[in-house]
């Protein structure tokens, strides 16, 4: 398909969509003056009655922050939320901010309230997947589990998972950055013993990830992780005395693209930190951060006093809009540049 195919494609697809939104919200209101959609991509949205209608066509539980900005940008005092799909990660999250949002999900052509989903329970590795654990610090690589997935890190960067086999449902540990390395490698390597294995590619990672090393793709991956294990060595860069790898509030979709990561620990004062680190411009950085201080509050239900979150991230990323999105907060997050 040309270029020039894919942008007419690209143009329907988005006009259908803006025609689909106003149809929605028309029915739903019972109002024929609903205007036409505006821009917003990938979906539509409209202002009608100082109330923002936005219909998220794509990844919809990672487009509240982008939401938020159009519609606050667009003078709208509320913020209606319509999808397919995630509804109750957008309405869970949305419930963090001071602007009224509410989630609808579609039923044909009728909208349907949707609420707040609870965040999914923790659940540790199997027996036979922390069997792995001692190999893995054998290798040099440091153990980090997040929802039930245990994995090898190399200063934040992924460099071993354990798995279980497709076919005969035992336990395994894959060494590699990212799941087609890993099957190159257990193809190529794969009477090699697990540990020498990991151990030189744990070497081979190292080199690569020291705060100001040459630009590699060893050390583009996972950027917002080695800000997450530099604060494990010196914690006093957010003022806390102990910070340590936490689980985010959603299991990450794969290891390529950038997701911001989460690191907990207490300050001088004994009080809760929960850490979000990130690299690059992110709009759903802060509903990300807001989830993750529910995270926090879930997992520690007797916790006292206010959760304290900081968002950790390159001063060269924060951007106005990030902050734009930030003041909307019912709870204040902080920002701490690590550079």
């Amino acid at each position: 398909m040309s270029e020039t195919d894919a942008d007419a494609r690209d143009e329907r697809r988005s006009r259908l969509v803006g025609l689909k939104l106003r149809a929605l919200v028309r029915d739903h209101l019972d109002d024929d003056s609903v205007p036409e959609s505006l821009g917003f991509s990938p979906g539509a949205a409209l202002v009608h009655r100082d109330q923002a209608w936005v219909l998220l066509d794509e990844r919809p539980d990672a487009r509240l922050g982008a939401a938020l900005v159009w519609a606050t940008r667009a003078g709208a005092r509320s913020l209606h939320l319509i999808a397919e799909a995630g509804t109750g990660t957008l309405a869970r999250r949305g419930a963090e901010f001071s602007l009224p949002i509410e989630v609808w999900g579609v039923d044909g052509r009728r909208l349907v309230s949707a609420g707040p989903a609870p965040l999914p329970a923790s659940s540790p590795p199997s027996a036979a997947h922390e069997a792995f654990r001692e190999l893995i610090v054998e290798g040099g690589a440091v153990p980090v589990v997040e929802h039930g997935v245990l994995c090898g890190e190399v200063r934040g960067l992924e460099v071993c998972r354990v798995v279980d086999d497709p076919h005969d449902h035992t336990a395994r540990l894959e060494v590699g950055v990212g799941n087609h390395d890993r099957e190159a490698f257990q193809m190529l390597h794969g009477d090699v013993p697990a540990v020498e294995s990991l151990a030189r590619i744990v070497a081979a990672v190292a080199q690569h990830r020291e705060v100001g090393a040459r630009p590699h793709p060893l050390n583009r991956l996972g950027a917002e992780r080695f800000i997450r294990w530099r604060l494990e060595q010196d914690p006093e860069l957010v003022g806390a005395v102990e910070i340590r790898p936490a689980e985010p509030p959603l299991p990450r979709p794969n290891l390529k693209d950038p997701i911001p990561c989460v690191a907990s620990g207490r300050d001088g004062d004994g009080g809760s930190v929960v850490v979000v680190c990130s690299s690059g411009v992110d709009l759903e950085l802060i509903p990300f951060a807001s989830d993750a201080r529910l995270a926090a509050e879930a997992a520690r239900p007797g916790i006292v006093g206010e959760v304290r979150v900081v968002v950790a991230m390159p001063s060269r990323d924060r951007l106005a809009v990030t902050g734009e999105v930030a003041a909307l907060l019912r709870r204040p997050v902080e920002f701490v540049p690590v550079d």
